[in-house]
């Protein structure tokens, strides 16, 4: 077998796990333009329509529904310029900010468990990959 047969065979090889994390990169862009796409309509259901969301009474974390939906609003509008800035291979500003971003959406969506508890527990996870994919990244591939 040549050294380069080897090398792609071997589950440990770090340009394969490499592979996977730019090419999550990439993803990681496009599920940061979805979900903020979503989080905005969920800020403008929000804002527009206070009884869309099943509100818990003994919940830790008590908001106004309407400032929900504006958090959503504003945070899935910066989620969404960030996932397009990734897509088009911005620098490293773009996946510092899409951390920082994912970061505060994870939060905000374990906060709202009690509105929306499937899709938020979706969202967590979602945004806990793309922190993943965001933060390994190959040196030099800026």
């Amino acid at each position: 077998m040549s050294q380069s047969a080897t090398t792609t065979q071997n589950p440990r090889n770090p340009d394969r796990h490499q592979g996977l994390a730019n090419g999550g990169t990439t993803f990681a862009g496009v599920l940061l333009a979805v979900t903020g796409l979503l989080s905005i309509f969920r800020g403008i259901m929000g804002i527009a329509k206070n009884d869309v969301f099943v509100a818990t009474k003994d919940y830790v974390f008590r908001w106004d529904l309407t400032g929900w939906g504006w958090m959503h609003l504003i945070l899935g509008l910066l989620v969404f310029l960030v996932g397009l800035a990734l897509l088009k291979a911005a620098p490293a500003w773009a996946r510092t900010a899409g951390v920082v971003l994912a970061s505060l959406a994870l939060i905000v969506n374990f906060l709202s468990l009690p509105w929306h508890p499937l899709w938020s527990l979706i969202l967590v996870a979602l945004y806990a990959f793309i922190i993943w994919a965001l933060c390994t990244v190959k040196r030099g591939h800026t």
